[in-house]
């Protein structure tokens, strides 16, 4: 179940110890964060070489995998670190002990299980561009699946690797792309980015 602050707003603080006595070295600080909105966006690309660029702010939503034309999608979602929308924040230094993101399933298509991968990419927050498509990923966590069951749910993925990869290189937003698995030849996700409650929310405990 997601944690979100009064009002739906970000920036959840707490402090917990994991220690029998609450040394310094076992205090943990778990923060939340909502992806921002106006950076989300999915780019599709029609060959031989057509991309098309959507930003969440307008469509709502965010799309990964490819539909009945032809047209394969991925997927960005942006989550702020330091603060600078109301989250929580992961300062420099810290050590992640763990990490996950959540996102609500809107639909599911051409598909029963779309094999997903996700990437810890770089992206300009000033907007996404045909580059950012197939930009050399950073880091990729491993494979897992998005199922029609999954529709209209919450969805829990871990990215505690990605995570821990943007903290040492010293990332102010962790930066993901969703994009169907390069095995694969089917399967469309559509993931909520507009609906209050649903927007894709980051958890992250550090110390």
């Amino acid at each position: 179940m997601r944690k979100i602050g009064i009002l739906g707003l970000v920036g959840v603080l707490a402090l917990g110890l994991a220690g029998c006595w609450g040394g310094s070295d076992h205090t943990t600080v778990v923060i939340q964060s909502l992806s921002d909105q106006p950076v989300d966006g999915d780019i599709g690309f029609t060959a031989p070489g057509t991309y098309s660029i959507s930003q969440a702010d307008i469509t709502r939503n965010v799309l990964y995998g490819i539909d009945s034309g032809g047209t394969e999608y991925r997927a960005f979602l942006d989550f702020p670190l330091d603060g600078s929308t109301g989250g929580g924040v992961v300062p420099l230094g810290a050590t992640i002990v763990s990490a996950d993101i959540e996102v609500y399933v809107n639909n599911v298509s051409f598909s029963s299980s779309v094999p997903t991968l996700l990437d810890l990419v770089p992206f300009p927050l000033t907007g996404l561009t045909s580059g950012d498509y197939n930009s050399a990923p950073l880091l990729t966590r491993s494979l897992f699946d998005i199922r029609t069951l999954d529709i209209n749910n919450f969805v829990r993925i871990d990215v505690t690797s990605l995570m821990v990869e943007a903290q040492r290189l010293e990332m102010r937003d962790l930066q993901l792309r969703f994009l169907l698995d390069l095995a694969a030849t089917s399967g469309l996700v559509q993931l909520d980015d507009g609906v209050v409650g649903r927007a894709p929310l980051l958890t992250v405990e550090y110390r």
